[in-house]
């Protein structure tokens, strides 16, 4: 079997598909994309397909991985790692529609049943936001990841931390205490913020907070840990198995958010969990994009044990309304229930892709970038 050509699919509201053809008919799909550098990573997937991929072998998956990763003396990096990221889906793809068996099978089978995933609250004020988060509690959701602030001066006022502080406060009243709690600082805490904001929050009983420094700032994780009893997570703006690596030596974090679509596919991420189960470190996989990317990510999860939960922003809960799932065949695909999805079993990711909505939406103008923020003094601020 060869891989003979490949189409690519901007569609809203910021997503980039890749369609995988062979000689056989079989096709797989995959999901490149950085958010905001849609264009720069279409190139690159361009490139790597064009360069390394035509006329070789699909199911070859550890080899082409590791040719196109290692054959550019460059390496490395959010465009490279999405573009192969995007890649590896759909060779995994094709190699489970190939054998007949959903990805996770390949990868040395289910360890669970069900994975419990996590809703993203949005909102500003603590009264809007405790409300939603009660309404999503109410729908089966048991595990929540909140942002911490919007912009945020490298030296903050008491009153603007206590406004921060107090919405954490009111999602954590509305919930009770059988909810799982997550905070993100998103990186756009200074250093000389981060532990007395964590300090702060854990009256809370949060189960992490992810990203209390920039992933520039990695020698700073250790200290933050040390000094709290709340589980410290990042990992969403990290590549590779290397880019974690000092962070498990250092002993600097308990939790883990790698990204399927950023850190080189379900190749790397499994590779990934592996290396942070030998340091008993947890893994949430970081996923706010589309059902490709779920899926794929939903396949590491279930044959590693030490992933405990999965971000999703699909709207489970109401399938047939949701914009994302609608590029499945069948939006039902993943069976939510009590705040767990259940284990897919269909060949491949497990899903099946509506070629034709997905032809029609890319005719669509898809050109969205990251919003810029700005500090009152006009300076730039961490989006």
């Amino acid at each position: 079997m060869q891989i003979t050509d490949y189409e690519l699919f901007a569609v809203p509201p910021r997503w980039l598909l890749l369609k995988l053809e062979t000689d056989e008919g079989l096709v797989g799909w995959g999901e490149p994309i950085i958010q905001g550098r849609l264009d720069t990573v279409r190139t690159a997937v361009g490139e790597l397909v064009e360069g390394y991929l035509l006329g070789t072998d699909p199911l070859r998956t550890e080899y082409q991985w590791r040719k196109l990763y290692q054959s550019g003396y460059f390496r490395g990096g959010p465009i490279l790692m999405s573009a192969l990221a995007g890649i590896d889906h759909a060779l995994w793809d094709i190699k489970g529609r190939h054998y007949g068996a959903p990805v996770h099978e390949l990868l040395g089978g289910y360890v669970r049943d069900r994975m419990l995933v996590y809703q993203w609250l949005g909102g500003e004020s603590p009264e809007n936001i405790a409300r939603s988060a009660r309404e999503d509690y109410e729908k089966g959701y048991r595990a929540f990841k909140l942002n911490f602030a919007r912009e945020f001066r490298p030296l903050e006022t008491p009153a603007v931390v206590d406004r921060a502080v107090d919405r954490v406060a009111a999602v954590r009243e509305a919930l009770g205490d059988d909810a799982y709690l997550g905070v993100d600082f998103h990186g756009r805490v200074s250093k000389p913020m981060a532990a007395e904001l964590v300090r702060r929050l854990e009256p809370y009983d949060l189960m992490f907070i992810d990203q209390p420094l920039l992933p520039e700032h990695t020698e700073g994780f250790a200290a933050i840990s040390d000094r709290t009893t709340i589980p410290i997570a990042t990992g969403e703006r990290f590549y590779s198995r290397y880019d974690f690596k000092q962070l498990f030596v250092d002993d600097a974090v308990a939790v883990i958010q790698p990204d399927v679509t950023h850190v080189g596919g379900i190749s790397e991420l499994k590779k990934v969990t592996s290396l942070a189960e030998s340091f008993d470190v947890a893994v949430i996989p970081h996923c706010p994009l589309g059902p490709i990317a779920f899926a794929a990510s939903l396949q590491v999860g279930f044959c590693s044990q030490n992933v405990v939960m999965q971000e999703q922003d699909l709207g489970l809960d109401a399938p047939e309304k949701s914009q994302r799932l609608a590029f499945l065949e069948n939006p039902n695909t993943f069976e939510f229930e009590d705040g767990y999805v259940e284990r897919p079993t269909g060949p491949g990711l497990g899903i099946e892709i509506d070629e034709e909505r997905v032809r029609e939406q890319a005719e669509a103008q898809v050109n969205w970038y990251n919003p810029v923020w700005h500090h009152e003094d006009s300076s730039v601020a961490e989006w």
